[in-house]
């Protein structure tokens, strides 16, 4: 008679949840992932931010010792930009605020009164392509040969850089963890084989197919990945909350670009899933070609 592949799935593996070293094994993994998953979101999103934030955006600085010229040639590029159509906003940042960025870097006593300060234009453009920029700078060097054009999207390349190599790290340290939790699978799944080898010998006579004797396995291997996933999701969760709060309390526009949305949090929960997934096929590869390879 062919046993039931329902019939006595414990008596192949061990008995208990959170008995073996599995269960750990795979909440560890998932507690892992899922960070290095949520930091990779949140590194995408700051770098989405910023270059919103900063790719539109220009500084015009007039560098002219005569301080009647430096405030004529800053009014009259003030006044041309504004007649741009790719300028949406022009704001000129006066002499005194010019020194109050300058204080904190120089120290009140390295800046006389008699040292020159460039004079500063910001605007925000509403066309920020290459042809753009180039008619801006036409324009702003005809009245003020000596001005220079900032883009601030060249201040972020950088640090986007450093963002987009901090990125692909975090997806790699999640493809690393599960590729170690299918290798404690693999490793689990190969130990009760030998362990029971003599049961599957035993079932094997009595009729039963290598199929049926997996999905002994997979029953049990499901049951400790669920259990590992479901802690490592809530230590996951946890965890970021904490970072979270700690983040709220900075307040710095730029962590505040870092937070996760609702279809972030929902590609979190994914993780887990994916998890007990890959356990599942991954016991079911090895039982099956461990099976193969003992008849």
């Amino acid at each position: 008679m062919t046993p039931s592949p329902d019939s006595s799935p414990r008596r192949v593996l061990p008995e208990g949840r959170f008995a073996g070293p599995m269960p750990w094994v795979i909440a560890i993994m998932m507690f892992l992932a899922m960070l290095a998953a949520a930091a990779g979101l949140a590194i995408e999103r700051t770098t989405a931010s910023m270059r919103g934030a900063l790719a539109g955006r220009i500084t015009v600085q007039i560098v002219e010792a005569n301080p009647d010229l430096r405030t004529r040639q800053r009014a009259d590029v003030a006044r041309e930009l504004r007649r741009l159509a790719s300028v949406s906003a022009v704001t000129e940042v006066s002499d005194a605020e010019v020194r109050d960025l300058l204080t904190p870097w120089l120290g009140a006593e390295g800046l006389d009164s008699d040292i020159p300060v460039p004079a500063l234009i910001d605007a925000t453009l509403s066309d920020s392509s290459a042809p753009a920029i180039a008619d801006i700078q036409r324009t702003v060097r005809t009245l003020a040969p000596s001005a220079r054009v900032d883009r601030h999207a060249d201040w972020l390349g950088p640090l986007a850089g450093l963002l987009e190599t901090l990125k692909w790290l975090a997806i790699a340290l999640v493809v690393l963890t599960g590729v170690a939790a299918a290798a404690a699978v693999i490793l689990g799944s190969r130990a009760a084989l030998d362990q029971h080898r003599a049961t599957i010998d035993v079932m094997h006579l009595m009729g039963a197919t290598d199929r049926q004797i997996s999905r002994l396995f997979e029953r049990r291997v499901a049951q400790d990945a669920i259990s590992g996933a479901a802690l490592g999701l809530v230590l996951a969760f946890g965890a970021l909350m904490v970072v979270g709060w700690r983040f709220q309390a900075v307040g710095a526009a730029l962590v505040a670009g870092s937070a996760l949305s609702l279809i972030d949090v929902t590609l979190l929960c994914l993780i887990p899933i994916a998890g007990v997934g890959l356990a599942i096929l991954s016991a079911r590869i090895t039982v099956l070609r461990s099976l193969a390879h003992i008849l």
